[in-house]
């Protein structure tokens, strides 16, 4: 074969690969745009919801003469008003204050039914205040079912948003190391565990710095701590930690690598390791000491 050739076979197949290449970033920026549209959807939907209470709250503040009651209904209409700030503020990628000012909806709308029920309970209103009520408590159920169906509606929507936003830590091992930093099969002579892992790749992912901890669960169920102040708030409570790490994030494929040092007797038997950060369970595995 001649070199003017190779030289045409060369510039074909590089032209073929220059092509796939451009067809997938593109199909990347298309779906991430899609995604992005919806988590704008879903944030524009919960600004209607959080004005809609906001309004309900001048209407039920009509029907009540009860001066306390009336400061009470003014406090929630004005915390209703700063969430709704706060959303307006947020992201609409940011899906673990989403899901917090979701919850704060739904504590919204007890607090509501239990003021709707107070006020249907006084004996003095007027013919004409129980008639708002009664319209008020009308437009609410019909919020609630809305909001019921948004709900469904949404589930899936709430799927694409965690999974798109929080962090995976894949490929995780445990080694045992003896006192010279040699892999040791002996549990007795296990001094260091090194416990390594990658933090997936995630574009739309916020970038930046990040605290990841790592709990290390004995076979008796009790963890691996250095001081049971070592804690950290997850899901609306505090957990020990066995070890802190901080990380720089950047949104690439990145390799973590951490140590226990073992100053406590370790049972045989099988541990349990899991990794948080931003209060989300990112990765999970299970490792043997013999």
């Amino acid at each position: 074969m001649s070199k003017q050739k190779i030289q045409i076979a060369i510039t074909s197949i590089l032209v073929i690969a220059l092509i796939g290449i451009t067809m997938l970033l593109i199909s990347e920026k298309k779906t991430n745009s899609e995604l992005v549209q919806e988590f704008e959807l879903e944030k524009e939907d919960l600004e209607n919801e959080y004005t809609h209470f906001a309004q309900q709250y001048d209407e039920l503040k009509l029907t009540v003469s009860n001066d306390s009651l009336a400061q009470l209904l003014e406090q929630e209409q004005l915390k209703t008003q700063r969430l709704l700030e706060e959303l307006r503020t947020v992201k609409s990628t940011n899906a673990s204050e989403i899901r917090r000012l979701k919850k704060e909806l739904a504590t919204l709308r007890r607090v509501m039914v239990g003021y709707i029920n107070q006020i249907d309970s006084l004996n003095r209103l007027t013919a004409h205040q129980q008639n708002v009520i009664a319209e008020v408590t009308q437009k609410y159920n019909v919020a609630s079912q809305q909001i019921t169906d948004l709900s469904q509606a949404k589930e899936e929507l709430d799927k694409k948003v965690t999974l798109a936003s929080q962090l995976d830590a894949t490929n995780i091992t445990v080694e045992r190391l003896n006192k010279r930093g040699r892999k040791t099969k002996r549990v007795k002579n296990i001094v260091k565990l090194k416990i390594d892992f990658t933090l997936a790749k995630n574009i739309t992912a916020q970038t930046g710095d990040r605290t990841l901890y790592v709990r290390i669960i004995k076979p008796d169920n009790s963890i691996l701590a250095k001081s049971i102040d070592n804690t950290f708030p997850y899901e609306n409570r505090e957990l020990v930690y066995s070890i802190k790490k901080y990380v720089e994030y950047n949104g690439e494929e990145q390799a973590v690598t951490v140590y226990w040092d073992v100053e406590e007797f370790l049972f045989a038997g099988d541990y349990h390791l899991d990794i948080f950060t931003d209060g989300v369970l990112i990765g999970s595995a299970d490792f043997t000491l013999d």
